[in-house]
């Protein structure tokens, strides 16, 4: 079947408009490689007045491009969806930093989850936005709940990481294997340099903080908090005894940016 573009378009093919991006609410533009890259593959170039991570204002022309009808109908397809997202989770990512004011580092690992198809946009659009997209620069090795289980014990964890002495070592908490203090304890005899409770609970949080006052460690170490964290819970829990805090949901699941794209006029045609 035809595509119905080239039916609708028969009569303006060889006509060339020029078409411009704006945003209908303010936020942190991202996903401009990709973008230009789509743009590039439907045969036009984008032209933007903003760069990736920039705030953009309500009612803001932020780009625009010269291009056939058939090439607009696509681009506000594509473009649009790639831009519009990215550009949510950057955001909602600066959002979650502006909230936490410098008491906690804002992590969102939560792009591991995502098709991927997008993985590469969303950890852009996450650093864009000012939050880090892993609990710690590389190189490093994160022992959650199943690598615990698979090898045995916090400790069997641990100790399979010997040989990897330049290795930052996360360690999950999580009240699984043993009571969240004892896994606390192990953690520390093992070596762990970040303890991740990622139970959501909050009493759980002050256990494992509370044990490593008691064994004068929590200088030692860094604490992280996750579990369905929401934006509004960060005031709160920066408030806590924690180094980092991990959102998820919150941020690559965040809305899009609106914004849209408008035809403003023909240019140019050729026979």
């Amino acid at each position: 079947m035809d595509d119905i573009r080239d039916v609708l378009f028969h009569g303006i093919q060889n006509k060339k408009y020029r078409a411009v991006l704006t945003a209908e609410r303010s936020g942190v533009l991202s996903g401009t490689q990709a973008a230009c890259d789509c743009a590039k593959e439907l045969g036009f170039t984008l032209e933007l007045c903003k760069a990736e991570g920039e705030e953009l204002s309500h009612n803001e022309r932020f780009g625009n491009f010269l291009a056939s009808p058939k090439q607009i109908a696509l681009a506000e397809e594509r473009l649009i969806g790639t831009l519009a997202k990215a550009s949510g989770i950057a955001t909602a990512a600066r959002t979650a930093v502006q909230l936490a004011d410098g008491k906690a580092r804002i992590v969102s690992g939560s792009w591991k989850k995502m098709p991927p198809a997008i993985k590469d946009l969303v950890r852009t659009a996450t650093a864009s936005g000012g939050a880090a997209f892993r609990i710690c620069q590389p190189p490093m090795v994160y022992l959650d709940k199943n690598f615990i289980r698979m090898l045995g014990s916090i400790p069997a964890a641990l100790d399979a990481c010997r040989n990897l002495p330049q290795f930052s070592r996360v360690v999950q908490i999580r009240g699984l294997s043993a009571s969240v203090e004892e896994e606390t304890a192990q953690a520390l005899e093992g070596g762990a340099d970040i303890l991740m409770v990622d139970t959501g609970n909050r009493l759980d949080l002050e256990r494992c903080v509370k044990t490593l006052d008691l064994l004068g460690r929590r200088k030692t170490v860094q604490v992280a908090f996750a579990g369905n964290v929401r934006l509004t819970d960060i005031p709160d829990l920066t408030n806590w005894d924690i180094d980092i805090l991990c959102i998820g949901k919150e941020i690559v699941d965040a809305g899009l940016l609106d914004m849209k794209l408008d035809v403003l006029q023909e240019e140019f045609s050729w026979d």
